[in-house]
């Protein structure tokens, strides 16, 4: 009847009896309540703190779309501009070349009458020359002198 289980059981409340005796069943209960209070801190400060961070996190996408479309705002802007400023260079362009294509015109038209005036004046010059040859072996004498003279400033007067 007395074997050693009996005294392990015996031991086991006599163990159980001391505990509830000493209060360490309110102990227990006090230190898991304030484990369950801080635990429950700590959740509340969890949920705030997540509340504060999707807060943020809006604010911040929030600022990043206004960022967006800002960035968007310049590129447009500026695409704008160098359109103009392409529309602006182009025609610039074109101005300068209708300039030069004039100013060519120009000393091509001035090139054309000076060298008509020099061919004129070299078949001018070439004329009077045949004409005196053909009028000194034809016209002979003080008749012949007088009228060679005449032709040939004649001939001078016409040509220019």
């Amino acid at each position: 009847m007395f074997n050693e289980e009996f005294f392990v059981a015996l031991g086991f409340a006599i163990f159980i009896a001391l505990l509830g005796y000493l209060g360490v069943h309110r102990k227990i209960n006090a230190a898991l309540d304030r484990r369950g209070d801080r635990i429950k801190g700590e959740l509340a400060e969890a949920e705030r703190l997540r509340a504060e961070a999707e807060a943020l996190l809006a604010s911040y996408e929030k600022r990043r779309a206004e960022a967006v479309a800002e960035a968007e705002a310049v590129v447009a802007q500026a695409r704008a501009e160098a359109e103009l400023l392409a529309r602006e260079a182009h025609e610039r362009i074109a101005e300068f070349i209708q300039r030069r294509t004039k100013q060519a015109e120009e000393k091509i038209a001035s090139a054309e009458a000076q060298a008509t005036t020099q061919v004129r004046a070299a078949a001018a010059e070439a004329a009077t020359k045949a004409a005196a040859v053909v009028l000194k072996d034809k016209a002979q004498g003080p008749f012949g002198e007088e009228l060679i003279s005449k032709s040939i400033s004649d001939l001078k007067t016409l040509f220019h």
